[in-house]
């Protein structure tokens, strides 16, 4: 399954996968307003055997699928680091 990834220029380490080379009518009006502008980052062929860094690539294959796109939040706060 291809896809093309756009990274968020408002939040940090926040990543679309999208089904269509920007298809971005398919993102709802409140996510698209708080994401602002996405930068093209790269097209990326995806299958289950596929490994991705931080999503588990089945899950973004079904929202592919289902609703056109995969929004990748930034990592949680590693919290032994902190304190």
């Amino acid at each position: 399954m291809q896809s093309f990834v756009y990274k968020s220029q408002r939040t940090a380490e926040t990543y679309v996968f999208l089904r269509e080379a920007g298809g971005f009518d398919v993102l709802p009006p409140a996510l698209a307003e708080r994401l602002g502008e996405l930068v093209f980052v790269i097209e990326v062929e995806l299958s289950a055997q596929r490994r991705l860094a931080r999503e588990d690539v089945v899950a973004v294959m079904d929202n592919l699928r289902a609703q056109g796109f995969h929004l990748q939040l930034p990592p949680p706060p590693d919290l032994d680091r902190v304190f």
